[in-house]
């Protein structure tokens, strides 16, 4: 009787579903191309742990230093809590952002720490208690004796809208909560962890996250992606290749404070839009493929066409900083000895491209599918993607029956 009453649901009863439980894009009939992995998430690759710690307090006017506070820190281990080195590599697609420890990826090709996210004033923070974390955990080579050196990965986005940014309510202790939480399985999506208090195309957005297996014949291999997304503009919002964002151009327009410098309501709404053109993508990409560095990096730009897909153009405002890295090859990291490495084919490499391009595009609609509506700072209010007009406008388009 049950599964009778789902399959006949009304859209309203799906809307009221999702207040209740986290729904995904293809619980709304979204199609998607390729074929995701068990929890269709990044931790679907073997070793990939996630860890996640959401700040939220407090209501009403800003009051630097004492909130509203929307933030937080997402936390990603690319082999476990263990120090284990991994290819890697890493691409922008416009640069007004920052991830840190680049510059060794691209010099050395091995990612050596895990991977955080969070706001963009607190990225100092983060990476220094990351740091300290790793420090008394002993995250690293314990061949080098007392000498040994870090670059902690970390990466932001800007919640200013939401979030008393500029009163650095993330602390160490949060830092380690979400590495010390990180783990494998399925995985909160929306205003979680560092993406708390993000926006995405006019509406609720934060983290998301998707997988794909390609075909057991170029290996079975997973390819897994986690974004926490944070950019464009309602009328570039493109979900299975329909115009959503023109559609619901009208619709649930996020309530933002007038400053003294709008004159108008049409006025606060485009200094609104202008910021939202400035936001920005971080993009983690894992693999089980054998890569080598090389490779990776054309997995890393492939990254900015999934982003396309949705309607992002990469704006002169936003920072779009992917990384991706393969968990194959442990045993290729060393300092005193040579090593060896398997290689994936470079005439078979379409399949991955393609698995981090679909990845890439469902993982940003399901950060949207699971934001729910939100009040910030001075009572600034973004709202959630409203499901039910997701779907009717899908169906006008003959992309869902």
């Amino acid at each position: 009787m049950k599964i009778i009453v789902f399959v006949f649901a009304s859209l309203s009863t799906i809307a009221s579903m999702a207040q209740e439980k986290k729904i995904r894009a293809r619980d709304l009939g979204i199609p998607f191309d390729g074929n995701p992995g068990k929890f269709n998430a990044i931790t679907d690759v073997t070793g990939v742990e996630v860890g996640q710690t959401t700040i939220i307090e407090g209501n009403g006017k800003l009051e630097k230093g004492k909130g509203p506070v929307r933030t937080g820190v997402t936390a990603i281990f690319p082999a476990g809590k263990k120090y284990t080195p991994v290819f890697a590599n890493w691409h922008m697609l416009n640069g007004n952002g920052d991830m840190t420890g680049t510059h060794w990826i691209t010099e050395s090709g091995f990612l050596e720490t895990p991977i955080l996210i969070t706001n963009t004033s607190s990225v100092g923070t983060v990476r220094d208690a990351a740091l300290k974390w790793m420090d008394e955990h002993k995250y690293y080579d314990t061949t080098q004796g007392i000498f040994w050196y870090s670059y902690p990965v970390v990466a932001e986005t800007w919640d200013g809208v939401l979030n008393d940014i500029n009163g650095f309510h993330v602390k160490p202790e949060h830092v380690w909560q979400a590495l010390e939480k990180a783990s494998p399985g399925p995985l909160q999506e929306g205003a979680v962890g560092g993406g708390t208090g993000m926006i995405c195309h006019g509406f609720k957005g934060g983290i998301g996250t998707s997988s794909r297996v390609i075909d057991k014949k170029l290996g079975g291999y997973t390819l897994g992606v986690l974004v926490q997304a944070n950019y464009g503009s309602r009328s570039q919002l493109t979900i299975a290749g329909v115009p959503v964002g023109k559609e619901l151009a009208d619709t649930l327009q996020p309530k933002i404070y007038e400053p003294p410098s709008a004159k108008n309501k049409s006025d606060s709404y485009r200094i609104y839009n202008d910021l939202m053109e400035q936001g920005s993508i971080i993009v983690v990409v894992a693999t089980d493929a054998p890569l080598l560095p090389h490779q990776l990096k054309r997995i890393a730009q492939r990254v900015s066409l999934g982003i396309g897909k949705c309607g992002g153009i990469g704006g002169n405002g936003s920072g779009d900083i992917f990384i991706a890295f393969s968990t194959a090859n442990k045993s290729s990291f060393s300092r005193t000895k040579e090593t060896t490495a398997t290689v994936f084919s470079n005439d078979q490499m379409g399949a991955l491209f393609n698995a981090t391009i679909q990845a890439t595009e469902e993982a940003i609609i399901n950060a949207l599918v699971a934001g729910q509506t939100m009040k910030g700072i001075n009572d600034n209010t973004v709202y959630g993607l409203p499901h039910e007009s997701v779907i009717r406008i899908l169906k006008k388009y003959n992309r869902i029956k």
